[in-house]
């Protein structure tokens, strides 16, 4: 049986209903069926920015705005949202974006200029520090072939300095006062506050963000009946409850990133997620989603393994069952799922106060690559400097993400000194076996896994957590 639902959302301007597949992808969408073509299709797997784009979400009346990389966007995760390509941000003049980038040569071949124009301009819009580092994150996901970069660097800081005159409380008025967008924006929350969303179809397969599964299987994937949990709010949340954190499965990358409860815990977490993927792929990769990939690499499913965590997981008659996260990779792709469960929520306890975490991950390219290998740790010593409780994760090393339980083991009651470090690196090498691979042969991931045991320790020698 095909399930036709019509999907409403507002693209720039224009209202738009439309009853093509949900699955369907939003890029072909603007490109084809509205014949936007400031949109680029490049890589088509979310790595060069081309194809970015706006999507506004309305929250207690106030839309939030983020980038999305449209060639992995559903349409049914755009349904009652906003969505601004370069044409809706355009106007008679050039933005101050724009001028900048035209003032300081930032556009030589111009394919991937309004990819750029668009993750400023989200960038002004967002209510993150406005300073020239968390501007040149806003475009981390954007790659120009031309420029090499100096020439947006300096477009970058003059946008930088002309947005410290921005204050919070009146945004909107004056990004559109500024001419940073067009002033059709004032009536966008009225309208999607007018938009019914569709309700979801049961049984069918379930997408989140999509980001891996477009890129692994976008034919396959791309006309099936499907449900999309990236936007229900039953999935979504961060708590910290008696000692246990909790986690909605369609909790996304940067809503962990940039979350206050984990900032406080964790204070290095902007640093280690900025290696996981770009901002327009944390803004809508989820937590779910990465970790049902069951990717050898899937750099969430290591992070957490390293906080013995557990899924909750759910079917369709709400029944809950519990598994610790280390026991749901079976096998490659194979994971613990029952016919009709899902992922509902990921949990773990507060480690002891004065905990050690740490997470490494080496890939060819520092940023926006697969690792060759990624590990994580986290441990708690008495004020004797005994292991009191130590978990340690990788991956790029097996055919799923390794928690290391013989390392644990031995590592447990024992002092941190370089005997018992040695001795607990050669246990850690003995319980895997790397095979070779496009990301590094055997050898050299079973050198990095070495070198990335021992810095743990290092990096966390002078922790406070």
């Amino acid at each position: 049986m095909k399930y036709i639902k019509m999907i409403e959302f507002i693209l720039n301007n224009k209202t738009i209903t439309t009853g093509k597949s949900a699955s369907s992808i939003l890029l072909d969408f603007i490109r084809t069926d509205q014949h936007l073509k400031g949109t680029k299709a490049g890589c088509r797997e979310g790595d060069c920015g081309a194809c970015t784009v706006l999507v506004g979400t309305l929250i207690d009346g106030k839309v939030n705005y983020q980038t999305a990389a449209s060639c992995l966007t559903p349409l049914g995760n755009i349904a009652g949202k906003h969505v601004v390509t370069i044409e809706g941000i355009n106007s008679n003049d050039l933005t101050p974006v724009q001028k900048a980038l035209d003032k300081h040569s930032g556009t030589q071949c111009g394919f991937c200029t309004p990819g750029f124009v668009v993750s400023l301009t989200a960038h002004a819009m967002s209510e993150h520090e406005k300073t020239f580092d968390a501007a040149k994150l806003s475009v981390s996901g954007n790659i120009c072939r031309c420029t090499g970069y100096k020439s947006i660097e300096r477009a970058i800081d003059e946008i930088t300095e002309e947005l410290q005159e921005k204050t919070e409380h009146a945004s909107l008025n004056w990004l559109i006062e500024r001419r940073y967008l067009p002033e059709y924006f004032y009536a966008i929350p009225e309208r999607l506050s007018k938009i019914k969303l569709p309700d979801s179809l049961p049984g069918s397969k379930i997408i989140g963000g999509g980001t891996d599964l477009y890129v692994q299987k976008p034919d396959e994937t791309s006309d099936i009946n499907a449900s999309f949990y990236l936007n229900r709010k039953e999935f979504k949340g961060i708590s910290v409850t008696k000692g246990t954190f909790t986690i909605g499965a369609s909790v996304t990358a940067n809503e962990i990133m940039y979350s206050e409860q984990f900032n406080s815990y964790f204070p290095k977490i902007k640093q280690w997620f900025k290696l996981i993927s770009s901002e327009q792929i944390r803004n809508t990769g989820t937590l779910a989603g990465n970790i049902v990939n069951a990717s050898p690499i899937g750099d969430l499913s290591v992070f957490f393994l390293a906080l013995n965590a557990d899924l909750k997981l759910s079917d369709d008659k709400e029944n809950i069952r519990t598994i610790a996260l280390k026991d749901f990779f079976l096998n490659y792709k194979t994971v613990d799922l029952n016919e009709g469960e899902f992922i509902k929520a990921l949990e773990f306890r507060i480690p002891a106060e004065g905990f050690k975490f740490n997470f490494e991950k080496v890939s060819k390219r520092t940023h926006l690559d697969i690792a060759s290998v990624n590990t994580a740790i986290s441990y708690s010593v008495s004020s004797k400097g005994i292991v009191e409780e130590i978990h340690i994760s990788g991956g790029g090393l097996a055919a799923v993400p390794k928690y290391f339980e013989k390392t644990r083991d031995y590592l447990i009651g024992k002092e941190i000194n370089q005997d018992n470090l040695k001795n607990a690196c050669d246990i850690l090498v003995s319980e895997v076996n790397p095979i070779s691979d496009i990301r590094g042969s055997k050898e050299y991931k079973t050198l990095l896994l070495k070198q990335l045991f021992f810095a743990h320790f290092k990096e966390t020698s002078n922790q406070e957590n």
